[in-house]
């Protein structure tokens, strides 16, 4: 009888736990026989299950997870009462393990039974973990790109989410690069070094890249197809120069003709007039990128349907695309628009606002009745998107005054027909006092050379333009990543105040200047330099400052020097204090430079192989900040003295020809600067100015005499060097469309005389060509003017000088480790003895191109190439293009 009812236990055991265990034991285990010692009814009769109280929990069959929190996870709990064998508690448990995906199995067994307490293990198995990856059927290059993308780690539990992450990642690599059918495969094996780990191997068949054939596009009659395609930015053509009708306007065509009238302006006729010729007729596409991604295309079909309101067409969208595979191998894009009806702006109120009336906010918005419907430019205007005119706004407004809590909305009341009437319900708020400001991640940089340099002040109105300013001015100094310069406005509305938290990153400023170059006079020479751009002088003599030197303070101590040898030697080194005293921004420098020049190579005129030229100076300047005719001023005043001791020296002379062989020269000169710098930022600017006009001069010593000078010799009229010179240049960045940046430059010099029977001093002349290189002509003060395209001096006695520059700049990486662009450039400039011979409007041309590399130790390293066009000479045989073009090289700054 005892043996019948066991086997009836058993069986009524067996099909519980089918029934209410099932999630166990699909996953390989159970409740173990142990319940079948309890004894029992049959199998008919299941309202038998027993109560029991947890006694105890386990953890079995784990190798790196926390057991504590396992069983944490599983909500199973010791003391917690459970009816057994069919208790829910037991099953959620195992579901809250298997929900972690880091299980292959789980299962709840009974270890043992004391009285009414049962003892539970949890018996896992763990999913295997990442030993290592690889790639399979890519370059090693890209197998690289691949794991800094990846975020496999070893160690890590492999689940399917994970490899489906990871596929996943190497398709938007592949697809960014155009290649669109990119298939990958996982292959994973064991790793028989490792327990429980596993090897991953992706297989990649990247296939043929998928490029863009043809863009076609339906349903435009307001648009014709080159506008709509050059609305899609990343999605283009296959590069092609074609042909289109003559009355076809171009997307570009404005800056097209723009830029004929520019070189036209500078005497590139022929060049204008085959721009000219060839306009109606061709479009060149030969450097833009044709591959083809879905995102991105989904991101231009938003573009297109922005231009499409920015012409009045409020109700414009893309209603149909499909990309076809075509028998080149590439794809065609078909694109059908709905393009609507063409609305305008109504009637335009005003409500809520008290600070400003309607009148003064209608002047700013600048949308009059009538007017074609414009969303984009609506939202600008209001401030709720860049304005691309760079004018004032309603938001700016207000926000400019404190008003942080502003808001404004826009509501359509009513729409009559093809107008569309609003209502502007403005939410002014208190104006917002800024309460606390924070620095955080300057590590290398005093927190109070930061603070200093900004135009948010606790206790001040919040002013978004004084945070611009404040980004714009932290940037330019030069320590931290631009790109990285973080500002967090924390508002309390509760008692109408504002925190301000900055975050920068630092970066290396310091620069160390290497350049060569050969000629001038004194055949191939070197020059080796290091700046300091964050010196601290007061840690000098503290060890834990030094990086290599004491840095901290943003004090700029710098030394170079140049040699070629028992040739010439010169060394230089200049000391600035950017806020003498520490209240105010007035700079202090100091300078001084030892330079020798021995056994002049070339000069007929020395009898003697040693003569030399010695200069021994120095100076000190003070700058400061002026708030008219703006902030942006910088006015700067210094006195400056060289000493030149000549021996046997030939290479000065005057007007007459009298030569300067012997004695001793002084310049004692005063410098004034006025300076306009807004420039948003210094590597690579997009938007600003940077203006410049300086005055130099010397005292008129021939004024407090009654010498007769056209009777002395050349050493009593330079025995003390007069002169006034003039310069004035100017720069200007404006962005053109995304990161494309238009740079215009001009610059002016003039030097004049006091005393006519003196004339013009042989020293700090213009020197205008060629690449900048020139060493000597640093001894006598000479500007050096270079010129790309032309590899020599053109001038090397120039009075008066002027020279035009145009560039278009993209930058290919604008990191802080590297900050690099491209350019194309075209250049005018031309030197003349004395205003005699001045005509402006004969300038020496040239063009080309060129790349910049900013490097945080090397500063700014450049490579030009040009052609200079009024070099072509056939009467002298320059007609190859080897002769007329130049390459030029530069390094530490760019050149004048």
């Amino acid at each position: 009888m005892y043996k019948s009812t066991l086997r009836y236990f058993v069986l009524f055991c067996a099909i519980s736990m089918a029934h209410t265990l099932q999630a166990q034991t699909n996953n390989g285990g159970g409740l173990n026989s142990m319940l079948q010692q309890q004894g029992g009814r049959s199998a008919a009769e299941p309202e038998r299950a027993k109560e029991f109280e947890i006694g105890g929990i386990t953890v079995s069959g784990g190798q790196y997870l926390d057991e504590d929190l396992l069983i944490s996870v599983s909500g199973l709990t010791v003391g917690n009462k459970v009816r057994l064998p069919n208790d829910e508690s037991i099953a959620r448990a195992i579901r809250n393990l298997w929900r972690q995906e880091l299980f292959a199995n789980v299962r709840v067994d009974v270890t043992k039974i004391v009285g009414n307490k049962v003892f539970l293990d949890i018996n896992i198995e763990e999913r295997p973990r990442l030993s290592r990856y690889n790639f399979r059927g890519i370059k090693k290059s890209e197998a690289q790109e691949l794991k800094d993308k990846m975020t496999l780690v070893k160690g890590k539990v492999v689940t399917e989410a994970t490899k489906k992450e990871a596929i996943e990642r190497v398709r938007k690599y592949y697809t960014e690069k155009g290649y669109g059918d990119v298939a990958i495969g996982v292959v994973e094996r064991p790793d028989t070094l490792s327990v429980n780990a596993i090897l991953l191997t992706f297989d990649i068949d990247k296939g043929h890249k998928t490029k863009i054939n043809q863009i076609n596009f339906a349903g435009n009659t307001q648009a014709t197809d080159n506008k709509l395609k050059g609305t899609l930015r990343s999605t283009k053509e296959m590069p092609r120069i074609t042909l289109h009708p003559a009355d076809e306007v171009s997307v570009y065509e404005s800056e097209e003709r723009s830029f004929r009238n520019y070189i036209g302006s500078l005497g590139f006729l022929s060049l204008s007039k085959t721009l000219d010729a060839l306009n109606p007729y061709f479009r060149f596409n030969i450097f833009s990128s044709s591959k083809f991604n879905r995102q991105k295309f989904e991101d231009d079909k938003q573009g297109l349907v922005a231009y499409y309101n920015s012409l009045g067409y409020r109700d414009a969208a893309v209603v149909d695309d499909t990309a076809y595979a075509v028998e080149n191998g590439h794809i065609n894009i078909d694109v059908r628009v709905s393009e609507g009806h063409k609305y305008y702006f109504g009637d335009v109120s005003w409500k809520g606002n008290t600070k400003y009336s309607n009148e003064q906010l209608s002047r700013i918005l600048n949308i009059k009745k009538g007017d074609v419907y414009n969303a984009q430019l609506l939202d600008s205007r209001l401030g709720r998107s860049i304005n691309p005119e760079g004018g004032e706004d309603i938001s700016s407004l207000y926000m400019d005054d404190g008003y942080l809590f502003f808001n404004i909305d826009a509501v359509e009341t009513s729409i009559i027909g093809d107008t569309i009437n609003y209502e502007m319900r403005v939410t002014e708020g208190p104006q917002a006092t800024i309460r606390n400001i924070s620095i955080a991640g300057n590590d290398r940089t005093n927190e109070h050379v930061i603070r200093r340099e900004l135009y948010t002040l606790p206790g001040s109105k919040f002013s978004r333009a004084d945070l611009i300013r404040s980004q714009r001015q932290i940037a330019n100094l030069g320590f931290f990543d631009q790109e990285k310069i973080g500002i967090q406005p924390r508002p309390n509305q509760e008692d109408g105040t504002v925190d301000i938290d900055y975050t920068v990153v630092e970066k290396s400023s310091d620069q160390l200047q290497l350049s060569a170059g050969f000629g001038g006079g004194v055949r191939f020479y070197g020059n080796i330099g290091v700046t300091f751009n964050n010196f601290s002088l007061r840690n000098i003599f503290k060890p834990r400052y030094w990086d290599p030197l004491p840095v901290g303070d943003g004090q700029k101590f710098s030394v170079n020097f140049q040699s070629n040898g028992s040739f010439y030697n010169s060394l230089s080194t200049s000391f600035t204090e950017p806020w003498l005293g520490g209240k105010k921004p007035n700079a202090l420098t100091t300078s001084f430079v030892y330079s020798r020049f021995s056994s002049a190579i070339g000069n007929t005129t020395v009898t003697t192989s040693n003569s030399s030229m010695r200069v021994l100076g120095g100076g000190v300047s003070m700058s400061k900040r002026v708030k008219w005719p703006d902030d942006n001023f910088v006015f700067t005043y210094g006195i400056n003295y060289q000493n030149f001791l000549l021996k046997d020296y030939g290479f000065i002379s005057d007007a007459k020809g009298n030569t300067f062989n012997n004695g001793t020269a002084n310049n004692l000169f005063f410098k004034l600067v006025l300076a306009r710098y807004s420039v948003n930022q210094p590597l690579y600017p997009t938007d600003g100015s940077n203006v410049s006009f300086t005055f130099q001069f010397t005292p008129p010593y021939s004024a407090f005499n009654d010498v007769d000078f056209s009777k002395k010799t050349i050493n009593e009229k330079y025995k003390w060097i007069e002169y006034h010179k003039y310069r004035f240049t100017a720069e200007w960045y404006k962005r053109i469309a995304g990161d494309l940046v238009l740079k215009l430059a001009t610059k002016y010099g003039f030097m004049g005389y006091y005393d006519p029977n003196i004339g013009f001093s042989p020293f700090e002349r213009f020197q205008v060509g060629g690449d900048g290189l020139g060493a000597n002509n640093f001894f006598i003060g000479r500007d050096i003017i270079a010129h790309r395209g032309y590899k020599n001096v053109y001038n090397y006695e120039a009075t008066i000088f002027n020279k035009y520059t145009a560039e278009v700049r993209y930058p290919f990486s604008k990191s802080a480790t590297a900050t690099i662009y491209g350019l194309t450039f075209v250049e005018a400039a031309n030197a003349w003895g004395n205003f005699r011979e001045y005509n402006p409007f004969k300038l020496r041309r040239s063009a080309g191109v060129g790349i910049r590399l900013f490097l945080p130790m090397f500063g700014l390293l450049g490579l030009d190439y040009g052609v200079g066009f009024d070099s072509f000479n056939r009467a002298t045989g320059n007609t190859r293009l080897g002769q007329i073009s130049a390459v030029t090289f530069m390094l530490g700054m760019e050149p004048d």
